[in-house]
């Protein structure tokens, strides 16, 4: 009986994230449909695509290449909006564009006398722009559940390299370690 039980858990566990995913979208695209004035299936899918792309292509041309762009004289104007922005373009960025600021993965040892390790990204080992010597690294150190973390100046003698893949190690990190690294 406990043998039948954990097998049914065990397909709890693969059916319930992928269901839930499918869910969601499929509740997305309906959404979207049952706004359209059009009775056609699949059109929100269609919509969603073509939003995406045309938001791709018109954030490229005005983010990208800023040249006299009205959004790029607001942002001068505003100062906390630009950082705001800047900062939230940067990241995503890191995770879909071309900058990869998540590949070096690092234990970082927290106490000096203790073994006690964090798991983070090295994110920039030149400090010189802030003044901080070549000993020293910025690391990020991201909390489980969420899309948030801390970043840390680290000693470089208190990192050590984890031989694994970036996502793989993100996704152990947010999933609060119980996502298993594939090898």
């Amino acid at each position: 009986m406990n043998k039948i039980i954990n097998y049914f858990l065990q397909g709890l566990l693969y059916i319930v994230p992928i269901s839930v995913t499918f869910y969601v979208v499929i509740w997305s695209f309906n959404k979207v449909d049952s706004i359209l004035p059009f009775d056609f299936p699949g059109l929100g899918l269609i919509v969603i695509f073509v939003a995406i792309t045309i938001i791709g292509m018109i954030g490229s041309i005005l983010i990208k290449t800023p040249i006299n762009s009205f959004f790029v004289k607001a942002l001068k104007k505003a100062p906390l909006l630009k950082t705001i922005f800047s900062s939230v373009k940067d990241l995503m960025n890191t995770f879909v564009g071309g900058k990869k600021g998540f590949d070096h993965a690092v234990l970082v040892k927290i106490y000096e006398n203790s073994t006690i390790e964090r798991i983070g990204f090295v994110t920039n080992e030149d400090l010189q722009t802030l003044n901080i010597n070549n000993d020293r690294v910025l690391v990020y150190l991201p909390h489980s559940y969420a899309f948030s973390g801390q970043l840390f100046i680290v000693d470089k003698k208190n990192i050590t390299t984890i031989d694994s893949s970036s996502s793989d190690v993100m996704k152990l990190i947010v999933s609060g370690g119980v996502s298993e690294i594939e090898n």
